[in-house]
């Protein structure tokens, strides 16, 4: 699905997104100042061209005249005038190419010192966005396809640079230049000059204005096309090994070409209905310009006017014309760059879902004893306009003593990594609250809650980088022996030391270049390396095999030792020395006790116990967690326990 801002087309929305830009403008004021001061210079030597040219002609016409009125026997006197008119005509003629290079050398001024604000700006803005992105909550991100998102904040930064560009370098020159030219017309000539030349800019600007404003709904149509194409293709390049595996690499061509279709249609009508944009723009400014040089042509065949005004009339016309005939594409890409703008702010104006409070305090961590104080919690399922939800805790109530492993155990769908996104506060709780040594998580910051933590969770995905890289994300501060000591204990040291390129080794996207076992451990490696007072394992040895999972159980033990650690598992065998373990279904507690006890108890964890073991001594019996999910005897035993719990 393509993100969708209800982009409003019309000057109010217009306006609001322009002045979105201002505070970015207004820091680098003396820059951009500087650099409208150059602009000013710029036009007004190219405003001069066309005057130095008249007076060059006219000169000129001058000086042929003489010539032709003159005799041989011209006087000393006269042929001193003569060389007068020539030098004042060089003179003129070197004047019109200074002002031809000054024109060049203060746009290109102007370009220099503009360039460094623009970029500044992108570089904030872009800066701005992915920081609030991250801000986000994961119900936003869970909703959102990662494709789009990124696509929408690379057209959004690219519009942006061509806003101001355009906005600086086209539409206030060319507005400059017409105030300027439409003066001197009206100072030297009769008003009618100036009048066309008015009529023709506003006949224009009202023609493309009313074409480009009808014209911007194939762009926001392509928009949305190229979003969701886009968005398919990285989710497919991502999912790379599945398509392979199901050997569905035409469906998802197949997909991609009819989500890119939209597009397509989109873009021919943009194309067709630009064709007729520019033959009406170019029948207005041809009808203009030869009115403007008729009445030329009048008078300097009635005497009124000299043949220099003719040439700086055409020439003043050209000039202004020439970039004039490009306005309708510049004004076209401008109202592009505000719907792109106005999609990219869009991001910004999303307000997360987990906030702080504004009186909000750094954790402080004393022992680390965690409270769940009837913590209830359901999960959106509908769309905006559908709020229809799916409870995964109900009532949940139990604490954590300082220092101890408390487990978390149930059949699949049951809440269990609910919990662990309820404590890193990625959610807040529908009812009930949260407590570390007493705060509640609503009342700390964000950053210390999470910085309190380590985390190895079930899917691990890794950056794209070096595996010292990912070990070192959990503390990027970390010396390279402490990221070493890190690989030690969660046993990647031996992994690393066969490979040449040892801590240099490239994961991959998403890590998929190794084995579920050791990007786990990899995790294992960031989670004891930032050193965390409070642990959150979730299925920390799901990817190992059994020795494996023996030798990490034992790192896990060895990185929680001093620590509070809350265990999510599947496996049952990885927990009985737990403390205590909880046991969910359907999003309550239906048990809670340590090992022995609950399997005295006969309930549903002994039921999982029973089914785990039967696994483990007959190896064709299906995994362990589907066999729980799929038998119908865990719902009764289920059924029975949470009366019993009752």
């Amino acid at each position: 699905m393509a993100v969708r801002f209800n982009i409003r087309d019309d000057k109010r929305g217009n306006l609001t997104t322009v002045k979105r830009l201002l505070p970015y403008l207004w820091e680098y004021r003396w820059r951009v100042g500087a650099g409208l001061a150059l602009l000013v210079l710029a036009r007004s030597a190219n405003v001069s061209v066309p005057i130095v040219l008249k007076f060059i002609v006219d000169a000129l016409e001058g000086m042929s005249a003489g010539a032709n009125s003159v005799s041989d026997s011209v006087s000393g006197f006269a042929s001193d005038s003569a060389g007068v008119a020539v030098g004042v005509a060089l003179a003129l003629v070197v004047g019109y190419g200074a002002l031809r290079f000054a024109s060049v050398l203060f746009n290109e001024l102007r370009n220099v010192v503009f360039s460094r604000a623009s970029v500044q700006i992108i570089h904030r803005i872009s800066t701005e966005v992915l920081r609030h992105l991250h801000d986000l909550s994961l119900g936003f991100h869970l909703d959102r396809k990662s494709g789009v998102l990124s696509r929408g904040l690379e057209r959004g930064t690219g519009a942006v640079s061509g806003f101001l560009r355009m906005f600086v370098f086209n539409i206030i020159p060319v507005a400059f230049e017409l105030l300027a030219v439409v003066t001197v017309l009206l100072v030297q000539f009769e008003i009618q000059f100036a009048a066309i030349t008015v009529g023709v800019v506003v006949l224009y600007s009202i023609f493309t204005v009313k074409m480009t404003r009808w014209r911007v709904q194939f762009r926001v149509q392509m928009n949305r096309a190229e979003s969701e194409a886009h968005g398919l293709a990285l989710d497919s390049l991502l999912n790379y090994e599945t398509v392979k595996l199901f050997g569905n690499e035409n469906m998802e061509a197949t997909r991609y070409g009819d989500s890119l279709m939209g597009w397509v249609r989109a873009s021919l009508k943009s194309n067709s209905t630009l064709a007729w944009l520019n033959i009406g723009q170019a029948a207005i400014v041809a009808g203009g310009l030869t009115a403007l040089l008729w009445l030329a042509a009048q008078g300097v065949a009635s005497g009124a006017l000299t043949l220099g005004d003719f040439v700086m009339i055409n020439a003043f016309l050209i000039q202004l014309y020439i970039p004039l005939n490009f306005m309708g594409s510049i004004y076209r890409d401008i109202n592009h760059s505000l719907v792109d703008m106005h999609d990219m702010f869009g991001l910004l104006d999303i307000k997360p879902e987990v906030v702080e409070s504004p009186n909000a305090k750094a954790l402080r961590v004393d022992n680390g004893a965690i409270r769940f104080d009837k913590v209830s919690f359901a999960y959106k399922i509908g769309d905006a306009n559908d709020n229809t939800v799916r409870m995964a805790l109900r009532d949940i109530d139990f604490q954590v003593p300082g220092g101890r492993m408390v487990a978390v155990v149930g059949p699949s769908g049951a809440g269990k990594s609910t919990l662990s996104r309820l404590l890193l506060r990625f959610y807040d709780p529908a009812a009930g609250r949260i407590l570390i040594d007493g705060q509640d998580l609503r009342a700390v910051t964000l950053s210390s809650l999470r910085a309190a933590m380590g985390v190895v969770p079930q899917d691990t995905v890794l950056f794209n980088a070096s595996i010292g890289y990912n070990i070192a994300y959990g503390r990027p501060q970390a010396a390279r022996e402490e990221i070493a000591e890190a690989a030690r204990i969660a046993r990647l040291d031996e992994f690393i030391a066969q490979h040449p390129q040892g801590y240099d080794i490239l994961v991959g996207e998403r890590g998929l270049k190794l084995s579920g076992g050791e990007k786990q451990r990899v995790a294992i490696a960031r989670a004891a390396l930032k050193g965390a007072p409070i642990l959150i394992f979730d299925e920390a040895t799901s990817s190992l095999d059994s020795r494996a999972e023996k030798a990490i159980q034992l790192a896990l033990e060895r990185v929680a030792q001093n620590s509070t650690t809350v265990v999510i598992a599947h496996r049952l065998s990885t927990i009985v020395g737990a403390d205590e373990i909880i046991v969910l279904d359907q999003g309550r507690i239906v048990e809670q006790g340590a090992h022995d006890a609950l399997l005295a108890r006969d309930g549903l964890y002994a039921q999982m116990w029973k089914l785990q073991k039967e696994a483990a001594d007959h190896p064709d019996v299906a995994d362990v967690a589907d066999a729980a999910d799929s038998t119908n005897a865990n719902q009764d035993a289920g059924a029975a326990a949470a009366h019993r719990a009752e």
